[in-house]
């Protein structure tokens, strides 16, 4: 609505884009070199209207709890390379992993070992592993078993088909599939920076992840400064 007014103008960075302090988010301009007051009012109490025309969210820091799920895992059959990766997402974004563990195949395991993170403080679990839809890939079910709620599994995006978002109470659970290994930026990339900000993601938000949410896998990745989540 702001930008029919007529004369005035308001150009802002893509939504959900992170920024540091400081950083430009949003410019305005009257359009010709001399015109009217009124237009101006006009736009003016259009954002009044609004409560504001950009929003800056600060990103709160999560006490976050790393499951690795898989039985060659947690047996000791290959090693684990997913916790690195997810904790170093975690950090970037200024949260802290304070527990991980690791947990077989097996929904009633993994469904105890959730609610001892919680017991523990976290408040934001991230579990990777047994997405899938094959009969070993159980770490849904040991979800739910642990009375999680809102759960949505699949996402509008590639990498990160799989993804899943599921809800204890208020502490929200996030699911990662194995392209999390295989890909510097996922999904994941994009729905964790919102959920530190307080967003609640279901299946409305991962859905209209679909426009722009198709990663071109370039050569040199140049995320975020690319079209990848631009669309929301």
């Amino acid at each position: 609505a702001f930008n029919m007014v007529e004369e005035v103008m308001c150009a802002t960075l893509h939504n959900h884009t992170l920024v540091k302090e400081g950083e430009l988010v949003a410019a305005t301009r009257a359009i010709p070199l001399v015109m009217q007051r009124a237009p101006i009012d006009r736009a003016a109490a259009i954002a009044r209207q609004n409560g504001a025309v950009v929003s800056v969210k600060q990103l709160r820091c999560a006490r976050v709890g790393l499951m690795i799920t898989g039985n060659e895992v947690y047996h000791g059959l290959i090693e684990d390379r997913f916790a690195p990766v997810l904790t170093e997402k975690v950090e970037g974004l200024g949260s802290e992993v304070v527990e991980l563990e690791f947990a077989p195949d097996d929904a009633e395991v993994i469904s105890q070992a959730i609610c001892s993170l919680l017991e523990r403080g976290c408040d934001l679990l991230i579990l990777s592993g047994g997405m899938s839809v094959d009969p070993d890939d159980v770490t849904r079910h040991g979800i739910r078993l642990a009375g999680a709620n809102e759960l949505t599994y699949g996402a509008a995006a590639l990498p990160g088909a799989m993804f899943l978002v599921a809800y204890l109470g208020d502490v929200p659970l996030l699911g990662v599939p194995a392209c999390g290994l295989y890909h510097r930026i996922t999904v994941l990339d994009l729905v964790l920076p919102r959920i530190l900000v307080g967003e609640r993601i279901g299946k409305k938000e991962l859905a209209f992840l679909g426009h722009g949410g198709l990663c071109r896998d370039c050569p040199e990745c140049s995320y975020p400064h690319c079209p990848f989540g631009k669309g929301m």
